[in-house]
């Protein structure tokens, strides 16, 4: 679809749903339903938080038939403000020279793409005054090295269910350092935590339902249980990660993804955030042993940098096994790994 059809009225005059795609990192995506209305209310939330105005112009770097991507079209045509394309494959200076000549004030990326920015020492142009950070956790120090730079990065957290962000720094943030947590909610959202510590929401911009084996089945009730772990103090959210990622080794829980931030940031700014992954492989004896895997474009001082240091340290039962590198390296289109995909390529030596 051409994306400036999505700032027409033509378009959100039609009372149908929208259909998307959910990351499918950890195996087969859902097809999530959206009515057109909620996504217009979170447009209209993000645009108010944010402090967007007719005057604004929001630059789409992201696929269209992700939410996150699309929602950065709805907010535009909800603010009525200007809309620009990056239609380019995404490279850092490229995307620098874009956001400089369209004069771009406000963009979503995801955590590779801020990486590449900070890995190229590119300084952010005078326009941009916000950049929301989704699909993955920003580290502080890749965060901060950014806003050294002049990028104005605020962390986000958001599903495909919610049309987008649930929980959103405010440019108030800019004035301090960066940190990837708390997220305030944003005001259409109300959250709570059930026994087990996962979020649920609701609000105006909740889905409709899901579309699987050609069978729609409509959301029920008015509260969503996710899949999240998150710590909540009032409005304010941070995400702890997936349950449906916790493996227990050795009799212990673990979480792959904490382990991956870890790496991140014992790698002092030479691993991307949600470039690799720490992916669980079933095993008789500990239930399941942690396997890296890296991209063979990934710097192998750095891997070897955070790993030395990580063994170092780590309990038995969150030891990692050999590192494996990959020529294709498989991704989702918001730069997310697919797990699923990496487990069931794993050969045992």
């Amino acid at each position: 679809m051409d994306a400036t059809l999505l700032t027409r009225p033509a378009f959100w005059s039609e009372p149908e749903e929208v259909f998307f795609e959910t990351s499918g990192s950890s195996g087969i995506p859902k097809q999530v339903a959206i009515s057109k209305q909620a996504l217009l209310v979170s447009a209209a939330a993000v645009n108010a938080h944010l402090g967007v105005t007719a005057d604004s112009c929001w630059g789409l770097a992201l696929p269209l038939h992700h939410v996150g991507g699309f929602g950065v079209a709805a907010r535009a045509y909800a603010a009525g403000c200007r809309f620009a394309q990056f239609e380019k494959r995404w490279d850092a200076r490229d995307f620098q020279e874009w956001l400089e000549r369209n004069r771009v004030s406000h963009t979503s990326l995801v955590p590779t793409q801020v990486h590449d920015l900070v890995g190229a020492h590119l300084a952010c142009p005078a326009s941009l005054v916000a950049i929301v950070v989704g699909g993955g956790q920003l580290d502080a120090a890749t965060g901060q090295a950014a806003r050294a730079l002049g990028w104005p990065v605020l962390a986000s957290y958001g599903m495909t269910e919610a049309a987008s962000q649930i929980a959103t720094q405010g440019p108030a943030a800019l004035e301090a350092l960066y940190q990837p947590a708390p997220i305030p909610l944003l005001p259409i959202w109300e959250a709570r935590t059930d026994a087990n510590g996962l979020l649920e929401i609701t609000g105006p911009a909740l889905f409709s339902g899901y579309l699987g084996s050609g069978k729609f089945t409509p959301r029920e009730g008015g509260w969503h249980l996710t899949s999240d772990r998150v710590l909540l103090d009032g409005r304010d959210l941070t995400p702890l990660g997936r349950a449906d990622r916790l493996v227990k080794i050795l009799g212990e829980l673990v979480d792959p993804e904490a382990i991956e931030r870890e790496l991140v940031a014992l790698s002092e700014g030479g691993l991307a955030p949600g470039s690799f992954a720490v992916v669980p492989i079933p095993d008789p004896r500990a239930g399941f042993i942690l396997i890296p895997f890296f991209p063979v474009s990934a710097s192998l001082p750095a891997i070897e940098c955070a790993l030395a240091h990580y063994r170092s340290r780590a309990p038995g039962f969150r030891r990692l096994g050999s590192p494996v590198m990959l020529e294709d390296f498989p991704l989702s289109d918001l730069g997310k790994p697919r797990r699923a995909e990496l487990a069931a390529r794993f050969q045992r030596p």
